[in-house]
């Protein structure tokens, strides 16, 4: 990859405050970013693109976060994708460490989680 080119990142958040935070800060890790507000919608999309990050809310209408990681983590095109979860929901959370690359507590700040993805984008190839 040239250092032209901007990895995708999808940012799959239904609130749409969190969502704009989320995908600026994304973007000036020097991500290009989309951004998605349901699960039927991430999982659609999943199937068609192959992010190099993904930051991903666990309670969203549809299809809930869980099931959308699960279905990242059955996808072998999917297997290199880094997935940060962005939740409230510390229980549920620690259920799914495991299958994430990193786990965020929200609130998450801006600066936070523009630092942590300039971190992954420069481990990405």
């Amino acid at each position: 990859m040239s250092l032209e080119e901007n990895p995708l990142a999808l940012v799959i958040e239904d609130d749409p405050e969190q969502q704009n935070i989320f995908t600026k800060a994304i973007e000036m890790a020097g991500f290009s970013v989309e951004a998605i507000g349901n699960g039927k919608q991430a999982i659609a999309r999943l199937d068609e693109v192959s992010p190099k990050l993904i930051v991903l809310d666990l309670h969203l209408p549809g299809v809930s976060g869980d099931e959308i990681l699960h279905h990242i983590r059955a996808d072998e095109r999917l297997a290199s994708a880094r997935v940060m979860l962005a939740t409230a929901d510390p229980l549920r959370a620690d259920t799914l460490r495991d299958q994430s690359d990193l786990v965020l507590l929200k609130p998450v700040s801006f600066i936070q989680l523009r630092d942590l993805a300039i971190r992954l984008r420069s481990g990405i190839q």
